[in-house]
């Protein structure tokens, strides 16, 4: 897995491209145990870009506890991520039927995207005050 290549596509998840750590953090853990289609991903947009560094390039910003992705850093992630041309059509073979033209290969569909965070966070905001209610009651 391509640690740099995932905390864009990480950050271009969130709005406004910034996560704070413990965010960024779970995603990437999640991300790293999520086998090896994800990984091989990651080394393909990586290889689009050799010499990448997101922070010594400006594409990733440091603040407020947190990390947020430029506006250099969404056009980067666009670069790689962009389909190349697409390929020569393939004349099928004849099979009794009229020669279909069909495609070299077939274009790979983009990553679903994360849940909606918010939701996630009221969610769990709601689970933490009913436990802390029923702590309180216990006492």
């Amino acid at each position: 897995m391509n640690f740099q290549v995932t905390v864009l596509k990480i950050l271009a998840s969130y709005p406004d491209g910034f996560a704070v750590m413990e965010d960024l953090k779970r995603d990437m853990a999640i991300l790293a145990t999520s086998g090896r289609d994800w990984a091989d991903r990651t080394r393909r947009l990586a290889a689009r870009v050799p010499d990448l560094d997101i922070f010594s390039q400006g594409l990733v910003e440091r603040i407020s506890g947190g990390w947020r992705l430029t506006f250099k850093g969404r056009e980067v992630l666009e670069l790689m991520e962009a389909r190349p041309a697409a390929p020569e059509p393939v004349q099928a073979p004849f099979v009794g039927e009229p020669p279909a033209t069909i495609l070299a290969s077939a274009p790979v569909p983009p990553l679903p995207q994360p849940a909606d965070r918010a939701r996630r966070r009221e969610r769990h905001q709601r689970r933490r005050e009913a436990r802390e209610r029923a702590r309180a009651n216990a006492s």
